[in-house]
């Protein structure tokens, strides 16, 4: 599992847990990540589903190309 495939696990991970603790903030802290990241998370699965979660890369997403 590349490093990549282990981070889109992550991302559901983290919407799974903040539905079972009812608790957004107790599910980043518990699993790292701040809550502004579990929002657009949480937005882009609902845009997109699981696909949506792939790391697009920072480089990429405000138009730069990455060499």
């Amino acid at each position: 599992m590349t490093a990549a495939e282990k981070l889109i696990n992550n991302k559901p991970g983290l919407l799974q847990l903040a539905s079972y603790v009812q608790n957004v903030s107790e599910a980043c802290r518990v699993m790292g990540y701040s809550r502004d990241t579990f929002y657009r998370v949480k937005e882009a699965h609902d845009e997109g589903g699981i696909e949506a979660l792939k790391d697009r890369g920072r480089f990429r997403r405000n138009g730069f190309l990455s060499h």
